[in-house]
């Protein structure tokens, strides 16, 4: 099995036929010229020991030698070892809260952003397990599926703000209905819910969720941001200035509250557990504690396969061919010119 460990680096192989393209257009504008200040009759007599086809063949190998480059860059890795390991773990589904509520400050440096640092932390924690993230507010949408990949997870996590999802409200029941729907039950893995929000406003079928996650055996956990007694939600500029508050149709500042018995209910039912946000505590690092007691169960096999690098077969032939480009000349040579003369037919 081959691979390239650069392969990015293949994108300049364009190059070669853009150079040939360019080669040609130039020997094209070249003879053109030299037809108006001589007939071709007259070129061998003022121009005696110049080649074309010398000077192509010069380019050729040049264009060959930086082919050899380009792949030698890229790193060709030749596969030596192939192994099946069995992949193992539980499936989370995050359901981050994305509403404006979650800007509110009550939660150094906000709620979304404590919520996205736990988050983080978390991902860096999991081993072998798969985490997906839920980003929803009035509506629910995947940010990205179940996935081992936690490099890509971190990734698609750091695009999440308060435009992910354009529609307002805390459809938490909707958030619950999405993760259950994109769950596989086929492989038998445990499976389980981590809810982060403030609870504020919930809307949607919260109890049919919970009733179709008991059935299906998934556990639902949750951490609620914010505080009891209110608080109001900051507004920001383009430029990162806070402008205000957010207010109401009447004028008047809006305080987010968290709704902890809303959450509390649902862990309650879901056969999970409720956490209280803060400033110092990492909830998530519990709730991790916990999915770790969970059985884990296995999920599939992965071949992984291990490399050897392999450019100096390609490193070395292209050295060699930048040298001997370099030391050929376009002078005429009687063997060339005889060859010529053949791919010609002018000798037989």
């Amino acid at each position: 099995m081959i691979r390239f460990g650069h392969s990015t680096i293949l994108y300049f192989l364009w190059l070669i036929p853009a150079l040939a393209v360019l080669y040609w257009y130039l020997q094209k504008n070249q003879n053109k010229l030299m037809e108006k200040f001589a007939g071709t009759k007259l070129h061998k007599v003022i121009f005696p020991e110049r080649s074309l086809f010398k000077s192509a063949i010069k380019f050729g190998v040049f264009l060959f030698a930086l082919t050899l480059l380009i792949l030698a860059v890229a790193n060709p890795q030749i596969g030596t070892k192939i192994e099946d390991v069995k992949q193992v773990g539980i499936d989370v589904y995050i359901l981050l809260d994305v509403s404006r509520s979650m800007a509110a400050e009550d939660i150094k440096p906000s709620r979304l952003e404590k919520a996205r640092f736990e988050i983080a932390k978390l991902i860096q924690k999991l081993e072998g397990d798969r985490i997906g993230l839920i980003v929803f507010s009035g509506q629910a949408f995947v940010q990205f599926p179940l996935t081992s990949d936690y490099s890509a997870a971190n990734l698609f996590l750091n695009a999440v703000d308060f435009n992910s999802v354009p529609q307002p409200g805390t459809n938490i029941g909707s958030a619950l209905e999405l993760a259950l729907k994109s769950f596989r039950y086929d492989d038998g893995t445990k499976k389980a819910i981590v809810v982060i929000t403030d609870g504020e406003d919930h809307e949607g079928n919260i109890d049919g969720a919970i009733n179709e996650a008991n059935s299906k055996d998934v556990a639902i956990y949750a951490i609620g941001f914010g505080s009891q007694s209110g608080t109001p939600i900051p507004m920001y500029n383009e430029s990162g200035a806070q402008v205000g508050y957010k207010k109401d149709g009447e004028g008047h500042i809006v305080l987010t509250k968290l709704d902890e018995a809303t959450l509390k209910t649902i862990t309650e039912k879901g056969n999970g557990k409720y956490y209280r946000g803060s400033n110092t505590e990492d909830e998530l690092d519990n709730i991790y504690n916990d999915l770790a007691k969970i059985q884990e169960s296995e999920y599939g096999s992965k071949k992984v396969t291990e490399y050897e690098d392999r450019f100096y077969y390609l490193l070395f032939p292209a050295i060699f061919l930048l040298i001997a480009e370099f030391m050929m000349t376009s002078k005429r040579t009687k063997w060339l010119d005889k060859f010529e003369k053949m791919r010609k037919g002018e000798i037989r």
